[in-house]
Parts: C-alpha cells; sequence; structure tokens
C-alpha cells in the first residue's frame, strides 16, 4: 500500500473508530509494566503513531511520525515476527543496536498487525526505559492476541467505508439518471414540437413555396439540433462505460484549416456576432481532426452563449514547442468562483443562467477530448479580463502503447 498523506489520514481516523484500542493499550502496560505502548502504521518508508498510550512523557501523539529507519518495528515488518527484549544493555542481540540507544530504552515488544489478506498494516509494540519480565509465554500471547482483533476490526472499518462509498456512488448515479431524463426530456421535446409544428403547416399549405422553403430550413435546423444533442449523449455513455472518449489520432497537416471551418460555420450561424479568430498551427498535429473540430465548436460556442453580445469572442490556436494550444475569450458576466470546479461536470448548469442550449454535455465533452489526447482543459473567469478556456494539447502522441490502449478500450466498450 502507498504510504502517501491521504491513506496514511484514512489509517488513522481507522484506528481511531476502534474504541477498543485504548483499552488494548491500557491493558497492555499495565500487563508488563511498561510505560508507553502504541499502534503504529508502518511501510517502508514512515512509522506513524496511529493510537498511544503514554505514561513516561515519551512525547508522541496519534499522527506523531518517526524516521522508520530508527525502530525495530522496520525490522519486524520485513521479517514478520515478534521483537521482544527484556534488557535491551545486556541483551547479545541488541545491546549494540541503534535503536534502543537513540530512544534510551531497555524493554521493547513489538509485534506485526496483519490482515487477513496479508497486507502489512504495522505493529502493536511498548517501549520503556526500564527492563521488564518480557520472556513469559503469555505476555506474547497476549500481544498476539491483540494485534489479531486489530486486523479484524480494521478489516471491519474498511468493509464499512467500501459500502458507504457504494451507497453514495449509487445515490449519484440515481440523481444523475433523474436529471439525465429530465433534461434530455425537456430538451428533445422543444424542436420535436417545432416539427410537428412545421409539418401541419405543410400540410395545410404545401402550395406555398415560400412557406415550404422557410419550413424546411426550420425542419432541418431542428434535426439538426436533436442530431447534436444525440451525439453528446453517444459521447457521454462512450465515455462513461469506457472510462473517456477514445480518440484515433493521425498526423493532421491542415488543423489550421479544420479549425476555421469550424469558426466559419458558426460565423455563419450567428451573422450579427464579432468573432476574432488568430490560428497559427505551422506544422502537423497528432490528434483526431473531428474531435478537435469539435472541441473548438464546443468551446466557441459556449462563449458565443454566455458571452456579451456587444463584445467579441476570440479564438487562438498556436503551437509553441511541443505543445498545441486552443484559447476561447468572451467578455460579459463572469463564472461564479464556486462553480469554477463544476463547470466541466456533466449536466451542469449555473442556476444564474436562464439559457438552455444542449444538454450541458459540452463542456464536459470538450474535457473528455482534451484528457483523450493526454493534455489539460483549464478556465479563468473574473469581470475585469473576462472568461477564458484554454486547451493545451501535445503534438505528439504520448506513446503508440498508450494510443493502442485508447483504441483497445473504445473496441471493448
Amino acid at each position: 500500500m502507498s504510504d502517501s498523506a491521504t491513506e496514511i489520514a484514512r489509517d488513522l481516523a481507522d484506528i481511531g473508530r476502534i474504541d477498543a484500542v485504548p483499552t488494548m493499550l491500557r491493558v497492555l502496560c499495565d500487563t508488563t509494566g511498561m510505560g508507553f505502548a502504541a499502534v503504529a502504521r508502518v511501510t517502508d518508508g514512515t512509522w506513524t503513531a496511529c493510537a498511544v498510550q503514554d505514561d513516561i512523557a515519551f512525547g508522541l501523539k496519534p499522527g506523531g511520525q518517526l524516521d522508520v529507519h530508527t525502530t525495530l518495528c522496520k525490522e519486524v515488518r520485513a521479517e514478520r515476527t515478534p521483537v521482544v527484549i527484556e534488557q535491551a544493555s545486556t541483551d547479545p542481540c541488541y545491546r549494540d543496536h541503534h535503536t534502543p540507544r537513540i530512544y534510551g530504552i531497555e524493554s521493547y515488544v513489538s509485534v506485526p498487525i496483519t490482515l487477513s489478506d496479508g497486507e502489512y498494516f504495522g505493529n502493536l509494540c511498548a517501549i520503556d526505559p526500564r527492563p521488564a519480565k518480557l520472556a513469559e509465554p503469555r505476555i506474547v500471547a497476549t500481544f498476539n492476541l491483540f494485534a489479531q482483533l486489530i486486523g479484524l476490526q480494521l478489516e471491519n472499518e474498511r468493509k464499512r467505508d467500501r459500502a458507504h462509498k457504494a451507497l453514495l456512488d449509487e445515490r449519484e448515479v440515481g440523481e444523475l439518471r433523474e436529471q439525465f431524463i429530465a433534461v434530455l426530456g425537456h430538451d428533445l421535446r422543444n424542436p420535436l414540437a417545432a416539427i410537428a409544428a412545421c409539418g401541419r403547416v405543410l400540410a395545410a399549405k404545401a402550395s406555398d413555396p415560400r412557406l415550404v422553403a422557410d419550413m424546411s430550413a426550420r425542419i432541418n435546423n431542428n434535426v439538426r439540433r436533436m442530431s447534436e444533442l444525440i451525439d453528446d449523449v453517444l459521447d457521454f455513455a462512450r465515455g462513461r462505460l469506457g472510462g473517456g472518449i477514445a480518440v484515433r489520432r493521425e498526423l493532421v497537416a491542415d488543423l489550421g484549416a479544420a479549425v476555421r471551418s469550424v469558426v466559419a460555420e458558426l460565423q455563419d450561424a450567428h451573422p450579427e456576432r464579432a468573432i476574432e479568430v488568430d490560428v497559427a498551427i505551422d506544422r502537423p498535429v497528432s490528434c483526431e481532426r473531428a474531435r478537435l473540430q469539435q472541441l473548438a465548436s464546443n468551446l466557441l460556442g459556449n462563449a458565443l452563449a454566455h458571452g456579451a453580445p456587444e463584445q467579441p469572442v476570440r479564438l487562438s490556436a498556436s503551437v509553441d514547442g511541443d505543445t498545441l494550444t486552443i484559447e476561447v475569450w468572451n467578455g460579459g458576466e463572469p463564472i461564479a468562483a464556486a462553480n469554477l470546479a463544476r463547470i466541466f461536470a456533466p449536466f451542469w448548469r449555473s442556476s444564474a443562467s436562464d439559457r438552455r442550449e444542449g444538454l450541458g454535455l459540452g463542456l464536459h465533452i470538450c474535457d473528455q477530448i482534451v484528457k483523450a489526447h493526454d493534455g489539460t482543459l483549464d478556465v479563468v473567469s473574473s469581470r475585469e479580463t473576462g472568461t477564458r478556456f484554454r486547451a493545451r494539447l501535445p503534438i505528439a502522441a504520448a506513446s503508440a502503447e498508450a494510443s493502442d490502449g485508447r483504441r483497445a478500450a473504445a473496441v471493448s466498450a
């Protein structure tokens, strides 16, 4: 197990929830006459006190750490056997050992705490600056019994944690499903209603060429909207089932032209808006062309939807060194700081917004596309500088093996 700070904090909390541990440590001190007992989390690199009974002012509290190389617990971990010392200064094995000298101890007991799957958690140990009678079998048997009980309780705590997390995940999935159904139902109903209305008008007045042309354009526009919604749903579903959106990379020599074509399409759809473009991609980029066009389209569409209408929207794309950078900027009301961390979540919308454009999947899919290209996507927003989304992607694939892995994941999904 990794000895990361997060996992050590979890182990501390798990031991802290075992009500019997303080009693066990008290019993060990009373039985042996030793003044300090502890449950320690021991890894290759760390020694951390999880619970302590300290009657000799040793000074170590729960969460306190020792250099694991100065302890005998490291040796217990390596050998998986107890170490018992009655009087270190006269013990033939330990009188010259550095641990008794560093900590000024004479008596010492340490037994391993292991879990049923063989995982080594740490040690149940006791020390004292005075000699102690520890050779009696019942002493070591008591330590071993308590260590086994602690291991069993740890497993119970971890099972409880997993069950609690599974329950939270199930609730999250349920809430997501309900939100998905509600949003999809709302956003598909509108274009369907528009298509149905156009159909009724055409049936009644099919002889008017101008009306037919107008209704046909409206039908095509609403069909396009529905197609985009369905594509977003499919991308989201593939990402959830396969661990992310899969991409098929190839060297694209004309990515700049591909990005400009996306801008031209959105400019045609929003002739009233000013879009400023600066594309300078002077070398081939390893990517999936259609996905990066989708990225640029979603970011630019988002800026047009939420930016101030009277201010221009800006898109830039450039290569600097080995990195492709795509930035989209808009002015207007900033994104609240509390919402920045959630903006790439699926179905997320600002409660302050009254616009209902799409399913709220666009930025989530952008984030997934960038990650699939081994890149990063971030956003900054303020009233003074506006809102800027920036995607940074390596222009070459991280490795053929990584790309093959993503393709395999896509096939298995």
